[in-house]
């Protein structure tokens, strides 16, 4: 069974053993001496999200207090070094790697706090930012307890035909997204991002799709947790799990602007 996620999908012994078997790799600390738990999980999960919120705030601050050209460079730098981490993360069989993971928490809190800015109007004295942002971000923690509400009661089970739509359905729209980016560097055409009818459905469909991945994330903490995985392991749940808020934030933003403009 194997996850659309490509942080997940990194797991040592992923390929090898139907996605989530693993194969420790040597390595030192306590955390390679002990099996992982559910409250491993957790707290690297809490910190991983809260160096996001601390960079994203860091970011949004100073614009706030007037650079808006270096919280734009941030803002760049942050999305393609989260990229960038995350590429490392997968192709280099970095999994459970505690510097990886906060690396890209810092990269993605400067991509977070700037596309807020940017998305929320905040930047042209857009009243209604600050509202805006607390209700993606209400929004996000609701799909994510729900979700894991959703998978405690086995409303949806995580089964290797589930794996295989959801990965489907996520590949569609990402070479979607991909084409309507490359319409709108060469043409005026921006159908997919501009609030129109199409971008709010694109988007929905986006929301939908990140809410389902907390299923396979879920399913991929409590399989490490239940096999006795090494405790450096929820390092890399931690990093799998960030992916998937970021982007479900970020497409709640997306669409409440939409609904926002004038």
């Amino acid at each position: 069974m194997k996850t659309n996620n490509p942080v997940l999908n990194s797991l040592p012994g992923a390929q090898d053993r139907g996605g989530y078997g693993y194969a420790p790799a040597p390595s030192a600390g306590l955390d390679a001496e002990r099996p992982m738990t559910i409250d491993d999980v957790v707290t690297k999960s809490g910190i991983t999200l809260g160096v996001i919120v601390l960079f994203a705030v860091l970011n949004f601050g100073l614009a706030a207090a007037g650079n808006e050209g270096l919280a734009m460079i941030l803002t760049f730098v942050g999305a393609i070094g989260g990229f960038i981490t995350v590429l490392v993360h997968s192709f280099g069989r970095k999994f459970g790697s505690k510097a990886v993971t906060l690396t890209y928490a810092v990269f993605e809190g400067l991509f977070v706090g700037g596309f807020s800015l940017i998305l929320s109007g905040y930047m042209i004295g857009g009243a209604n930012a600050g509202a805006m942002i607390f209700q993606a971000i209400l929004g996000t923690l609701g799909v994510f307890f729900g979700m894991l509400f959703v998978y405690k009661t086995g409303a949806i089970r995580v089964t290797p035909r589930f794996n295989r739509i959801l990965t489907g359905a996520i590949i569609g729209v990402a070479v979607m997204a991909l084409g309507n980016f490359l319409l709108a560097i060469f043409t005026p055409l921006n159908p997919l991002r501009d609030g129109g009818t199409l971008s709010i459905i694109f988007g929905l469909v986006c929301i939908v799709l990140a809410a389902l991945s907390f299923l396979q994330d879920f399913d991929v903490a409590d399989r490490l947790v239940r096999t006795g995985a090494p405790a450096n392991m929820a390092w890399g749940v931690a990093l799998g799990l960030a992916v998937t808020v970021v982007w479900l934030y970020t497409e709640i933003l997306r669409l409440l602007s939409y609904f926002n403009r004038d």
